[in-house]
């Protein structure tokens, strides 16, 4: 195991420890409930049929196992780079890094293509966003909002996304709430192309790509005020409501739209339209401002990952510094979203989604396997950690969750994940290596 003095040294050091339960746990839920919910209750109907509920119900169980061990570690080591600490802290600092660039990659990724598609969607009423200059500029403006507000400090970042949060959730309840009034549940809703049963495993990685986004909102954990108590009630409450809340959409849409659902390219604000025009647009505003949520919520947490790699000598040494008088990140924070705005100007990733989730796949194994070994060693750097019997248990569903997933994935997204592992390994051999020399 890595020396525990040296995460008590870069774990969250210079950074304020501000933030409770109500703040980690709004990262949470704003970095998870993404666009995706928006248009995934259509894409579930044609992969399944009327079984869509039972494919959150399934990988719910499967994230259950895999948020119990991450509030474990996260009460026992609570650092800054989050899952990729957990790792660290159990493995090693090389499979540390493997897990953090993981996790990073996925979450500039997520961020470039959400803010490209927030350019596409405005360019229908600004034509002038819609290619050229005016987009790039509007992708630079928007990234750059995000990452001032980041600089002035993590309780303005905070209070942006518990903003987004309540904005994105209020047209989310206002459909449950109506939609329950009009649920007909007469027409059966079949998968189109397939059985049911052979597309639920693609199916399964789909919400997975939903319920993913937790390991890059703990990489606040750095910052959280009594992590040993705040980082499990934070993460396990924010994603307890994301389950019931996803599970009550797919019901709702298809009890309104019925056999619809499977032809819908914006099912909620379909289901919602049918029972009002004005509900509709409240659920297209809704979408945008989920898409604007996640991006408060990625430049919140996201940089914290390119810190750590700062003060572990894996990046340059300029990257682990913080402000005099905020203590944000600035440095990283302005390269993470320089990087997210660069990726988004190309705007072709809309069809990384699968990728990023078998990258998270990969996260949530090691972090499971992390847990137990922590527990095992009575790891504990803040505080009475969280004591859980059950985590051996809890680790097993969470990894055969994920394993059952991953098999489902096709040779070619197994050889991009493949590469993604050993580039990280060359990075981290290189940088130890001039780190050395270095010295």
């Amino acid at each position: 195991m890595a020396d525990e003095a040296a995460f008590r040294d870069h774990g969250g050091h210079g950074l304020a420890r501000e933030l409770g339960p109500w703040g980690l746990g709004a990262g949470v839920f704003n970095t998870v409930v993404g666009a995706g919910i928006f248009v995934l209750p259509a894409t579930l109907a044609r992969e399944v049929g009327a079984a869509a509920p039972l494919v959150y119900l399934a990988c719910a169980v499967a994230m259950g196992g895999v948020a119990l061990c991450f509030a474990a570690a996260g009460s026992r080591v609570p650092t800054s780079g989050g899952p990729a600490g957990y790792v660290q802290a159990a493995f090693g600092p090389l499979a540390g890094f493997v897990i953090g660039v993981l996790v990073w990659l996925g979450a500039v990724l997520a961020a470039a293509g959400i803010t490209a598609a927030i350019a596409d969607s405005l360019a229908r009423v600004l034509p002038s966003i819609g290619h050229g200059a005016g987009r790039n500029a509007f992708i630079v403006a928007l990234l750059g909002m995000f990452a001032v507000v980041n600089i002035a400090g993590a309780t303005p970042g905070v209070r942006l996304v518990g903003v987004m949060t309540g904005a994105k959730l209020i047209p989310l309840l206002v459909l449950l709430a109506v939609g329950a009034a009009h649920l007909h549940f007469g027409h059966p809703i079949s998968a189109i192309g397939r059985s049911p049963s052979a597309g639920f495993g693609r199916a399964m990685i789909l919400a997975l790509f939903a319920f993913q986004g937790m390991e890059t909102a703990l990489s606040l954990s750095g910052e959280v005020r009594r992590p040993e108590r705040n980082v499990p009630l934070g993460l396990l409450g924010a994603m307890g409501l994301v389950t019931t809340l996803y599970i009550a959409i797919q019901i709702v849409a298809q009890g309104v739209l019925g056999p619809a659902l499977a032809c819908s390219s914006a099912p909620l604000a379909d289901a919602a339209g049918s029972i009002s025009p004005v509900l509709g647009q409240l659920l297209l505003v809704g979408a945008a401002i989920s898409m604007l949520g996640y991006l408060a919520s990625d430049a919140l947490s996201a940089p914290r990952l390119l810190y750590t790699f700062a003060r572990q000598g894996l990046l340059p040494r300029g990257l682990g510094a913080v402000s005099g008088t905020t203590r944000a990140p600035y440095p990283a924070i302005l390269l993470h979203a320089g990087l997210a705005a660069l990726l988004a100007l190309s705007g072709s990733f809309a069809e990384l989604a699968t990728l990023s989730s078998l990258t998270t796949v990969v996260v949530y194994m090691a972090g499971c396997l992390a847990a137990v070994m922590l527990q095992r060693r009575q790891v504990a750097l803040a505080g009475p950690p969280l004591k859980f019997k059950g985590l051996i248990v809890a680790a097993a569903i969470g990894i055969a969750g994920m394993v059952w997933i991953a098999i489902h994935a096709s040779v070619w997204e197994a050889l991009g994940l493949v590469g993604t592992l050993a580039a990280s390994i060359g990075w981290y051999a290189a940088a130890r290596r001039l780190k050395v020399r270095a010295a």
